[in-house]
């Protein structure tokens, strides 16, 4: 059916396609991140073709956080200033999150605490000096990104202005941290170094394998995040249903009996609504059941259907307003009142000591317009009756 000529082109460009294959596979996609990273970015334009990463490099960031593609390029400013950036998608906003939490405990951890800066581009973001160059790390919805400015300058401005620039152009996702961060003792402060976890491999790397963590499940979708509070370590993991919750908690119960029967250390444990909160390191008993004591489990209720307590939470939302309003009402007239009665008693009494004052000045008053008048108030003087005429004259 075909020529010999034809058969042995066939043949050749399908032993190529095999041969080229293995060598495709070593490599991240970069479909995805490839889009995100254009030739140019407002002011900045690209001095290097994409970059793939090996996927090697990064398989454990595929397997405990849905990494999904990267890719690396090179940008220059006008001046010529250069800067290296590493864009990757995630299959999740908080597997994104959870990578920018990793690289941020990375930098602040071997004895270079308190070493990043809190940015404000996309939904996370922050500075960090390595010794060598200025970086910068955010996130926002499914990507997160690290630039590092190639000049070795400590001035943040180029890497703002580049940072702010591909920002605008990512799609801001869910447009917040995890809420799980928030519910954090101090969360503010305890997320510079927090670690917000997306697998239970990542408890199982940071933790011994027989450790309590080894009976985790993160089935269902479930999310922790890991924080130190002057050197106790407190663990929160969150389940979506009440179910997950049970049965994580029953596992983790005979584990720690478990433990303590071989005599191994233990963690202090909590269940606190759907969340499974653990500190280790703590100095005693007290300590680990204060810091457990700060983690507030807020539970929230969505109806997928046509809310059966509409009328009810109407009525009460109707009653709880009008309330308000009455008791403010009330609150003003009250406070214009008292103000009333004390302008009105400062004027009153300044009026009556300047009357007194006046009253003190004058020798004598009359208000008789020069005519004669009773000496009632005993105010005027008494005439000399030397000066006065006789009967005579």
């Amino acid at each position: 059916m075909f020529s010999r000529k034809f058969r042995t082109f066939l043949l050749s460009l399908a032993f190529s396609l095999f041969s080229f294959a293995p060598v495709i596979a070593q490599n991240l996609p970069t479909n995805l991140a490839a889009k995100l990273l254009p030739e140019k970015l407002g002011e900045f334009r690209a001095a290097s073709p994409l970059k793939a990463t090996k996927k090697e490099l990064v398989a454990d960031e595929i397997d405990r956080d849905g990494l999904i593609s990267e890719a690396s390029r090179t940008y220059v400013a006008k001046d010529g200033q250069r800067l290296s950036v590493t864009l990757s998608t995630s299959a999740s906003d908080a597997g994104a999150y959870a990578l920018l939490t990793e690289e941020r405990r990375r930098a602040e951890s071997s004895g270079n605490e308190g070493g990043t800066t809190t940015g404000n581009i996309g939904t996370a973001s922050y500075f960090y000096w390595d010794g060598l160059h200025n970086d910068l790390v955010f996130y926002k919805g499914r990507v997160s990104v690290y630039i590092i400015d190639g000049g070795g300058s400590r001035d943040s401005q180029l890497l703002l202005d580049f940072g702010k620039t591909l920002a605008e152009t990512l799609d801001k996702g869910e447009g917040d941290i995890p809420v799980l961060i928030k519910h954090l003792p101090d969360w503010q402060k305890a997320s510079r170094t927090a670690l917000y976890v997306t697998s239970d491999k990542t408890l199982k790397r940071y933790f011994a394998d027989g450790s309590v963590f080894s009976v985790v499940s993160f089935e269902g979708g479930a999310q922790a995040v890991v924080a130190n509070y002057k050197g106790q370590g407190l663990i929160i993991v969150e389940f979506n249903t009440p179910q997950l919750a049970t049965g994580n908690d029953q596992r983790i119960v005979a584990k720690i009996q478990d433990l303590r029967n071989q005599g191994q250390p233990i963690p202090a444990y909590r269940r606190v609504g759907n969340y499974a909160v653990f500190v280790v390191g703590a100095p005693n008993e007290q300590a680990a059941d204060e810091l457990i004591d700060q983690v507030k489990y807020q539970q929230v209720v969505q109806w997928l259907g046509e809310n059966p307590f509409l009328y009810e939470e109407a009525t009460r939302e109707f009653t709880e307003t009008t309330l308000g309003v009455f008791v403010s009402v009330v609150k003003a007239s009250g406070l214009a009142l008292v103000t009333c009665f004390a302008v009105g008693g400062l004027l009153g009494g300044f009026l009556f000591i300047r009357r007194r004052a006046q009253q003190r000045a004058v020798e004598a008053y009359t208000d008789a317009g020069g005519m004669l008048r009773l000496n009632l108030d005993e105010m005027t003087p008494q005439t000399d009756p030397t000066k006065l005429l006789g009967r005579g004259n």
